[in-house]
C-alpha cells in the first residue's frame, strides 16, 4: 500500500491542506501514521474510497 502525505491528499481531493487536517482530526479520513514533521499520512486506497463516498453524498 502506498502512503500519501497531507499535501498529496489535498491535491487529490481538490481541497486545502487545512481541510485534510480537519478530516483527519474528526476521523472522517483515518490517518495511518505520521511523517517526520508530525503531519498525518494516509493510505491511498482509503483516500480513494473517501473521495468516492463523498462524491456520492454530494461533494467533498
Amino acid at each position: 500500500m502506498s502512503q500519501m502525505t497531507t499535501e498529496q491528499v489535498a491535491e487529490f481531493l481538490g481541497v486545502k491542506v487545512e481541510r485534510v487536517r480537519r478530516l483527519a482530526r474528526e476521523n472522517l479520513l483515518v490517518a495511518k501514521g505520521q511523517d517526520s514533521s508530525g503531519e498525518p499520512t494516509f493510505e491511498k486506497t482509503d483516500v480513494e474510497k473517501y473521495k468516492e463516498l463523498a462524491e456520492r453524498l454530494g461533494g467533498i
